[in-house]
């Protein structure tokens, strides 16, 4: 079968790209941006690339259309699409159809963690031996892709609430039909699709109602909201996560190190083991927590889990060390959230202690552009002894630093660049977040610091 793919250079998108071509099919592809390094990986792979959206894109007949997320009618080649009547299907529902069936499908979701989360599980089960397959949003370290079909019946998935398509307004994630299945947290986000906290609610709780009852549902025990998806129905047994020995949750920790980088475990009140490793934050505390009761399971020991995170790398552009220049550290992160911004900033600060901390942040997503978190925006860089935050001209809401002198607001680039420059010192951590490429901030900053 000929399948094209419109919006093939997202990681998502990329990733089913990769396994629809392993699967034997003829596989193409649009974009509007096709460039490295997504480009490279699936050209190496013999997937077409082809530059923009056009009609002419489909004059190879596809037997398949495969749409992302972010096209949207007015699209030329969408458009097309509907005008010629080709077959057409979303991303999510291709991959619920040709890969995910008769698969036992791990799923990590909600609104922060569910990369890191989906990469931790993925990982263990390799560490463990099941070759699992698996779609994550990111690139794990620990495999240096983000998609693999695998050679078991195992498949873990980064399980994503956006919506499908321009078509199917309904969650990604409904269409996955996990076994096991993680809810990380639950906090309002994507006030592009979503009216309100209400409207997320409904969607997870349309991902519960399709948990079969011999599944499993992980979760915190202290998420509020993540309670109320659970009251509105919940037909599979749970497992919840404390980050106390005294929580009453199945798994909890203890014996915290400054910094996270150690902890032991505990299942229904007995110690299975000390987690030693490379990552920090209560964050990733409790997104390792719930990848170890994942795999569990499906039948992985809690020791095995701990012994396969020891080894973890974590996922690129997730507090990644991109440099150390002249005793300078910078990191790339990910963060577009203001809990997201705090619990990483919180997790560096335990981890270099009195180390002086330069926040650069890109506030991107859209949510973020609405302003829609200008709020709590600010109090979430209260760990960093300095920020500097990238507002340019098309933001159109302003933040009141009345309260916040440590921060800093520039509207272009290149001054904001010349001032992580001249700010960074010997022994400073600078940490980028934005969920977008940032302008090239990072290759600036480590050519103006060498």
């Amino acid at each position: 079968m000929r399948v094209h793919i419109l919006g093939i250079c997202g990681t998502f998108m990329g990733g089913l790209a990769v396994m629809a071509q392993r699967l034997g099919h003829t596989v193409t592809g649009s974009d509007a941006g096709v460039y490295p390094p997504m480009s490279t990986q699936l050209e190496a792979e013999g997937i077409e690339l082809m530059q923009g959206y056009s009609a002419e894109n489909l004059s190879i007949k596809p037997d398949m259309v495969v749409i992302g997320n972010a096209l949207s009618r007015g699209n030329e080649e969408v458009e097309a699409v509907l005008n010629l009547g080709l077959p057409y299907t979303s991303g999510a529902q291709w991959l619920a159809e040709n890969v995910l069936q008769n698969k036992w499908v791990l799923a990590a979701a909600g609104t922060h963690g569910k990369t890191t989360t989906s990469s931790m599980l993925a990982w263990i089960l390799e560490y463990a031996g099941l070759k699992p397959g698996f779609l994550i949003g990111g690139v794990p370290l620990n495999f240096g892709i983000s998609a693999c079909l695998g050679e078991s019946d195992y498949f873990v998935i980064e399980a994503d609430e956006y919506d499908t398509a321009f078509f199917d307004k309904r969650s990604k994630f409904v269409h996955y039909r996990p076994k096991t299945c993680i809810l990380n947290n639950l906090e309002f986000d994507h006030a592009d699709i979503f009216d309100n906290l209400d409207a997320i609610k409904k969607q997870f709780h349309h991902l519960v109602r399709t948990v079969p009852s011999n599944g499993l549902l992980v979760l915190p025990s202290d998420d509020e909201n993540l309670v109320d998806v659970l009251e509105k129905g919940c037909w599979s047994p749970t497992e919840t996560l404390g980050l106390s020995s005294e929580d009453e949750a199945q798994w909890t920790v203890d014996n915290l190190e400054a910094g996270e980088g150690a902890f032991d475990v505990y299942y229904q009140g007995g110690s299975v083991g000390r987690v030693s490793w490379q990552l920090s934050g209560q964050h990733n505390v409790l997104n390792a927590l719930s990848a170890i009761a994942a795999a569990h399971h499906v039948g992985v020991l809690p020791s095995k889990a701990i012994e396969a995170l020891a080894e973890f790398r974590n996922v690129k552009r997730r507090m990644e060390v991109r440099a150390v220049i002249k005793g300078v550290t910078l990191y790339d992160d990910f963060a577009h959230h203001p809990t997201a911004i705090a619990t990483t900033l919180a997790g560096l600060r335990g981890k270099v202690g009195k180390q002086r901390i330069v926040a650069v942040l890109e506030p991107r997503s859209n949510t973020m552009k609405m302003g829609v978190h200008k709020e709590t925006l600010l109090p979430s860089l209260q760990d960093a002894d300095c920020a500097f935050v990238y507002m340019p001209e098309d933001v159109d809401w302003v933040m009141n630093l009345t309260d916040f002198p440590n921060v800093t607001v520039f509207k272009e680039m290149a001054a904001l660049t010349a001032a992580v420059i001249q700010k960074a010192q010997m022994g400073d951590h600078v940490l980028f977040m934005s969920n977008g490429a940032f302008g090239g901030i990072h290759q600036a900053v480590e050519s103006g610091l060498n």
